[in-house]
């Protein structure tokens, strides 16, 4: 008599597929991190190639983590509507080209263009990870696949800071960049064959079932909501706002050293070797993936408390920037690395405002909301990271940029790290005097629960 094995629900606990499905998906966001940060490390180099001065680098950065930040609820939205498997593929042939594209030419107003491409690619991977494990993993170990996520991402910079810049001072610009480009789109095809939207149009795949039929009956049946009434939901959300100043606060210096300033300021204002830099650079990924996962489990316990956590490390991110730009003269290695280790360390809380989201939040609109929560640190990076150009360009005067440039210019990235905190404590009020009214009121703050969640 043969015997009945009983296969356990993916939203039931964590299976292989489910595994599987994340680790794909998560390659893709490494490939993205990579091409994010890549211009970090090859920033002095562009200099030389595009013949530009530090305003007009900057906007390289500006640009890419411009669009990136703009495309974030428009992403969001199409993630909700398509599914997270189409948007990673064509997120990461997006990125793929703009890659190939920056490698290739020479003239500067192209090579923007290539940075669009990067930054509307790069848009897709973190929010459809985001959206992928709610549907694949049980609620309770999300806030912990979060923060694995962002330490496995954060993989990407070693990629770029180790391998990238090696072939940047080898073989040259052009090779370094076309093999970003091909890799990304093998991990585009990757992901098109191993991720899933879910547990639903995985099986129907496989029954030979249409996969996009079996979205739609799932969309109809959540009853999907109208994008105007989707976005009025978002932006009157308190808890949406609550996670754009939470990632502004927590990610803005990470976003500000590793995507543009950090190896100039180490290289220019430090005077530190290239083999030093790397090593800093490592230093920063090392920590930020032993970190992530310690601090997931964090916001799991504090629950609806975990915001004033992500305040206090914000806070030490902060204050560590501050001291090290005290004395007059440059630091030395020891103190860059400490800096390093603390804001690595405590940068991965940025993600507690979407745990946030995720819980009290319609699922309908979850990925649009996350979306404009991630919009928080990549909006300040933009702003603070294009105001230091400007302001070394003014303090260097045509000269070589020296730790005083450095010194006066980081005032842009403090300043504006003090305008998130305040919007963090203002917008925490906001969700604390919200909660007291509903429970007031007597409502059920309860988030709405559609049929596919276990």
């Amino acid at each position: 008599m043969s015997e009945t094995r009983l296969v356990p629900h993916p939203r039931e606990q964590v299976t292989r597929k489910a595994l599987t499905v994340w680790v794909a998906a998560v390659l893709v966001y490494i490939v993205a991190i990579t091409g994010r940060t890549s211009f970090g490390v090859a920033s002095v180099d562009a200099i030389g190639r595009f013949d530009v001065d530090a305003s007009r680098i900057a906007v390289f950065t500006a640009v890419q983590i411009g669009v990136y930040s703009l495309a974030q609820i428009p992403t969001g939205m199409l993630i909700d509507r398509f599914g997270p498997r189409r948007m990673l593929v064509i997120g990461a042939v997006i990125m793929a080209i703009g890659q190939i594209t920056l490698g290739l030419t020479t003239s500067y107003s192209v090579a923007i263009v290539a940075r669009v491409l990067i930054g509307a690619g790069d848009a897709t991977a973190f929010l459809s990870v985001m959206r992928i494990l709610p549907y694949w993993f049980p609620l309770k170990k999300t806030p912990t696949f979060t923060q694995l996520t962002a330490a496995l991402g954060q993989s990407g910079q070693f990629l770029s800071a180790v391998p990238f810049l090696a072939l940047l001072h080898g073989p040259g610009w052009t090779p370094a960049f076309l093999s970003l480009g091909a890799v990304g789109l093998l991990i585009a095809i990757a992901a098109g064959v191993a991720v899933a939207d879910s547990p639903e149009t995985w099986e129907a795949a496989r029954k030979g079932k249409d996969p996009d039929a079996v979205r739609e009956k799932k969309l109809a049946a959540q009853d999907r909501m109208p994008i105007g009434t989707a976005l009025a939901t978002v932006f009157r959300e308190p808890l949406c706002w609550q996670g754009f100043f939470n990632h502004y606060s927590a990610m803005l210096p990470q976003i500000v050293f590793t995507l543009l300033w950090g190896v100039p300021l180490m290289s220019l204002g430090m005077g530190l070797s290239p083999a030093t830099v790397g090593l800093v650079l490592t230093v920063n990924v090392i920590t930020s993936m032993v970190a992530g996962p310690l601090l997931g489990p964090i916001s799991a316990r504090l629950g609806r408390n975990r915001i004033l956590a992500s305040l206090t490390f914000a806070g030490f991110i902060g204050t560590a920037w501050i001291i090290f730009f005290l004395p007059a003269e440059p630091r030395g290695v020891t103190a860059i690395i400490v800096v390093n280790i603390v804001m690595a360390a405590f940068t991965a809380s940025s993600n507690y405002g979407f745990d946030d989201i995720r819980e009290g939040l319609d699922r309908r609109i979850v990925a649009t909301a996350t979306g404009m929560a991630n919009m928080g640190g990549f909006f300040a990076g933009m702003f603070a990271a294009q105001i230091v150009g400007f302001m070394l360009d003014y303090s260097a005067g045509g000269q070589a940029y020296s730790w005083a440039d450095f010194r006066f210019a980081w005032w842009a990235v403090t300043i504006t790290w003090a305008i998130g905190m305040a919007g963090l404590i203002t917008s925490r009020i906001a969700v604390t005097r919200r909660r007291a009214a509903r429970a007031k009121s007597g409502e059920n703050n309860v988030r709405i629960v559609d049929s596919t969640e276990g």
